[in-house]
C-alpha cells in the first residue's frame, strides 16, 4: 500500500459498517450473508482498529476511521452479554453417567481427556498441551503452562490469560492417568517422556482441537441414544459443568476462579451468575443451621 493509500478516502468496499456485519456480515460458507453475533462483531472492530492504528503511526493515513464514533458503532459490553447463549451443562449423575459409558461401554481411547476436563475444568486446548512432566503424581498436582494453538498445527502457545496455574486433582484422574501413561509408553517409550504431550496423537504431536471437538460431539451424539435425557453440550460445555458443580456444592467462587485459570472473580461470577440463586439458597439454609445448633 502507497503512502497515500488512504490520505483522501479509503479503498472501495472498506465503508462497510458494524450495521452492516451485524445484520449479513458472515462469509464462511454454511452461514453466508447471516449476522455476525455482537462479540464476533467486536473481535473484527478491535483487530481492524489495531491495524488502523498501526497505518496511522505509520503515516498511511490520516486519521484512524475506526475511532469515529459518529460513524462507528461497535456493539458494548452489556450487548455482547445479552447475545451470549444460555450455557447448557450436565448434572452430577449425567455426567457419570457418560464417562462411565465412554470408559466401559464405548472403549474410548480419549477417555482420558474427557475424564480430566470434567475433573479438572481445565480449557481444551489447555489439556492438549499438557505435557507429562507438567503431572506430578507425588503431590497429586497438575501444572497449567501453555495452551495448544488452534491457528498453527502442532503448535503450543501461552495460556488465554498468560499466566500459568497450578490446579488439585482428585484420586481417581490421576490413576486414570497413570494408567494412561503406561499405555502411551507401550506405543512408544518417547510417548511418556516428561516432554511428551499427554494427550498428544500416535506421532507425538498436538492434536487438533477442532478434531477433537468433532470427537466429543459425534461422542455425545452416540451417549444420547442410550443416556436418558442427556441433553447435547459441547466440549467448553464439559468445562462448565465442573464449574457449576462446584458452585452449587457451595465452594467458594476464588477456588472456582483458580481452577478454570479467570483472570478475576468478577468473570467466574458473571459467567455462572445463573447458579447464584443455588448458591444463596444453600448459604442460607447453612446460615439457619448454624444458628439453630448454637
Amino acid at each position: 500500500m502507497g503512502a497515500s493509500a488512504w490520505t483522501s478516502s479509503p479503498p472501495p468496499g472498506s465503508r462497510r459498517t458494524t450495521a452492516t456485519w451485524k445484520k449479513s456480515g458472515r462469509r464462511d460458507q454454511r452461514g453466508y450473508g447471516k449476522p455476525l453475533s455482537a462479540n464476533t462483531v467486536n473481535k473484527v472492530h478491535v483487530t481492524l482498529g489495531a491495524i488502523l492504528e498501526a497505518a496511522l503511526a505509520d503515516g498511511l493515513i490520516r486519521v484512524n476511521p475506526a475511532k469515529k464514533k459518529r460513524t462507528v458503532n461497535a456493539p458494548t459490553g452489556s450487548q455482547i452479554r445479552a447475545q451470549r447463549p444460555e450455557i447448557v451443562t450436565w448434572s452430577g449423575p449425567q455426567l457419570h453417567a457418560f464417562l462411565g459409558w465412554n470408559r466401559d461401554i464405548f472403549n474410548d481411547d480419549l477417555f482420558p481427556l474427557w475424564r480430566t476436563i470434567a475433573y479438572t475444568g481445565i480449557r481444551r486446548s489447555e489439556a492438549l498441551a499438557l505435557r507429562w512432566g507438567d503431572v506430578n503424581f507425588g503431590t497429586g498436582r497438575l501444572s497449567i503452562r501453555r495452551a495448544a494453538d488452534v491457528t498453527t498445527r502442532n503448535k503450543a502457545k501461552s495460556t488465554k490469560t498468560g499466566s500459568a496455574r497450578v490446579i488439585d486433582l482428585d484420586g481417581e484422574t490421576l490413576a486414570t492417568l497413570k494408567v494412561y501413561r503406561t499405555k502411551r509408553g507401550s506405543i512408544s517409550l518417547d510417548l511418556a517422556q516428561p516432554d511428551a504431550y499427554v494427550f498428544g496423537n500416535d506421532a507425538g504431536a498436538i492434536r487438533s482441537p477442532n478434531e477433537v471437538g468433532r470427537r466429543w460431539t459425534y461422542r455425545v451424539e452416540r451417549a444420547q441414544a442410550v443416556v436418558d435425557g442427556l441433553p447435547r453440550i459441547t466440549l467448553k460445555g464439559l468445562r462448565h459443568t465442573h464449574a457449576t458443580l462446584l458452585l452449587e456444592l457451595g465452594e467458594h467462587p476464588k477456588v472456582v476462579q483458580e481452577r478454570l485459570g479467570h483472570s478475576t472473580i468478577t468473570t467466574t461470577m458473571n459467567i455462572y451468575s445463573h447458579v447464584t440463586p443455588t448458591m444463596q439458597k444453600a448459604a442460607v439454609d447453612r446460615f439457619a443451621a448454624h444458628l439453630d445448633e448454637a
